[in-house]
């Protein structure tokens, strides 16, 4: 059974305006709200000691106490840069001088 649809006083190009208008819309709405998903990004030890200025013993002692979350791929110890960001922590401001 099909179906018909009557377009009283509308002309093909209005019809084609109004549907590209929504479709237009509709993929801005999109826009704003997407966030494409970023790669983890891994980091070796040497890395992490690096960016934190310790030595790399301190990173393995962070590891033992679970401060850092060491993932392992072969031989080769990683760890997540947003993890590793996530462990540092904002000191009590009422404490600087």
């Amino acid at each position: 059974m099909a179906r018909s649809i009557q377009l009283i006083q509308t002309s093909p190009e209005e019809l084609k305006q109004l549907i590209l208008d929504g479709i237009i819309s509709h993929i801005d709405e999109l826009r704003e709200h997407f966030q494409p998903k970023e790669p983890e990004e891994y980091l070796t030890r040497q890395e992490v000691a690096d960016i934190l200025k310790v030595d790399i013993s301190t990173i393995h002692n962070w590891s033992k106490q679970e401060k850092l979350i060491p993932y392992g791929i072969g031989s080769r110890v990683l760890y997540k840069r947003s993890e590793v960001e996530a462990q540092i922590i904002p000191l009590n401001r009422s404490n600087k001088r």
